[in-house]
C-alpha cells in the first residue's frame, strides 16, 4: 500500500520552512523539481517557486505567505459522495455496475459518477480523485472465467486442510507440481531509457521452446526436468519416477487438470505406485492457487537476465543454469508461497 503525504496545506509553518530549506538543498544537489515534490509532498510549481525565489534574491526572498485553495475547495465530490464512490469501487466490479469496462480506470470511474452522482469529471480530476483516496494503477491478476467460486473455497477450507492432515498422518511429503514453457525471446524485466526513446529488445522472432516441469514444497525442496518436445505420459512418468527415488517417504503431488496427468498410462503407473505416490488435482482453472506459477513467472523473468539465447541450445543452458541454482536456494523457494493467492499452502500456516 503507497505511503500517503498530507496535504502541504495542513501543515505548520515551522514544517513549511523546513520543506523549502529541503527543497532547496535538494535542487542545489541535482534532484529535479519533479522528484522532490514526490518526496516532500508538495507541487511541482512550488518547488519551482522556491528555487525561483532563492536564485534570484536568496533565502530573504522565499515566499512566505500560503498559496493556493483551503483545503477542500473547489472539489466536485462532497465527502459524502465520495465515500459513496469508493463504497461501490471496493464492492463491485464494472460489470456488477453495468459499466462497459473490463476494470476500474479512470474512464470507467468517471462513467460510474455520471451514473450515480450526476457529476462530470475529466480524467485528470478522476486520476486525482483516485491517488488522493488511496487508489493506485496495478497490474491485473488473471482469472478464469470458468473458475467455480465455491469449489476454489471448498478447496481452501476442506479438501486442503483434510489433505494436510493425511499428508501428517502417512508421513507423506506434500509437493506442489506444474509445466512451463520457456520461449528463446522471453524476458519479460524493462529496460531505462530517456523520455520518447523507447529501448529495443532484439529478438529471434521464432517458437523455439524448452519446456519445464517442476514440483516444489513449502519447506524450499525444488526437483525439474527439462525437455523439448511435448509433455506425454512418457515424460510425466519419468519426472515423477525422479521424484520418487529423491525421497522414501510417500509423496502427494498437488497439480492442475492437465489431460496428460490422468491418461490411461500415467493412470496405470499410478496404481502400482499406490502405496508411494498420490496425485491430487486442483480445483478447475485455478493456476493461481498453485505455488510453482509464481515459479514459472521467476523462471520467464530471470532465464535470459543475461542476454537473449540465439539457439535452442543455449536457450536450454540458460533454463538449466536458472532450474539449478534455485535447487539450492530454498529461500526462493518458499518465497513463493508468499503470494496472497497461496498462501494458504505455506509451512507456517498449517
Amino acid at each position: 500500500m503507497a505511503i500517503q503525504l498530507p496535504d502541504g496545506r495542513l501543515l505548520s509553518d515551522e514544517v513549511l520552512e523546513a520543506l523549502r530549506l529541503r527543497a532547496l538543498r535538494g535542487r542545489e544537489l541535482g534532484f529535479t523539481e519533479s522528484d522532490l515534490a514526490d518526496l516532500l509532498g508538495v507541487t511541482r510549481e512550488t518547488v519551482c517557486r522556491w528555487w525561483s525565489a532563492y536564485r534570484h534574491g536568496g533565502l530573504e526572498t522565499l515566499p512566505q505567505d500560503r498559496t493556493g485553495r483551503p483545503m477542500g475547495s473547489g472539489r466536485f465530490l462532497t465527502d459524502e459522495q465520495a465515500r459513496r464512490i469508493q463504497t461501490l469501487l471496493d464492492k463491485h466490479s464494472p460489470k456488477d455496475l453495468g459499466i462497459a469496462a473490463p476494470l476500474w480506470t479512470r474512464r470507467a470511474v468517471a462513467a460510474l459518477v455520471l451514473q450515480e452522482l450526476g457529476v462530470s469529471l475529466a480524467l485528470r480530476t478522476v486520476g486525482q480523485y483516485l491517488q488522493r483516496w488511496g487508489y493506485t494503477p496495478q497490474r491485473p491478476a488473471r482469472q478464469a472465467r470458468k473458475q467455480n467460486p465455491v469449489a476454489v473455497q471448498r478447496w481452501l477450507e476442506e479438501t486442503y486442510p483434510a489433505v494436510v492432515e493425511r499428508a501428517a498422518a502417512e508421513g507423506a511429503k506434500l509437493y506442489w507440481c506444474d509445466e512451463a514453457g520457456i520461449g528463446i525471446d522471453d524476458f519479460h524485466g524493462r529496460g531505462y531509457a530517456r523520455p520518447g526513446e523507447t529501448p529495443q529488445k532484439e529478438v529471434a522472432g521464432t517458437h523455439t521452446r524448452v519446456n519445464v516441469v517442476s514440483a516444489i514444497s513449502n519447506q524450499g525442496e525444488a526437483h525439474f526436468l527439462t525437455f523439448t518436445g511435448a509433455l506425454d505420459g512418457a515424460v510425466f512418468l519419468v519426472f515423477l519416477g525422479q521424484l520418487l527415488q529423491s525421497t522414501r517417504q510417500k509423496i502427494f503431488v498437488i497439480l492442475d487438470n492437465l489431460q496428460v496427468h490422468d491418461s490411461a498410462e500415467v493412470k496405470a503407473w499410478l496404481a502400482l505406485q499406490a502405496e508411494r505416490i498420490e496425485l491430487i488435482p486442483l480445483p478447475t482453472y485455478t493456476p493461481q492457487r498453485n505455488p510453482v506459477e509464481y515459479l514459472n513467472n521467476d523462471v520467464k523473468e530471470e532465464v535470459n537476465a543475461e542476454g537473449l539465447p540465439e539457439n535452442q541450445e543455449e536457450l536450454g543452458s540458460n533454463v538449466n543454469s536458472f532450474l539449478h541454482k534455485l535447487a539450492f536456494w530454498p529461500e526462493r523457494i518458499i518465497s513463493y508461497f508468499c503470494h496472497p493467492a497461496v498462501q494458504y499452502a505455506a509451512a507456517n500456516t498449517v
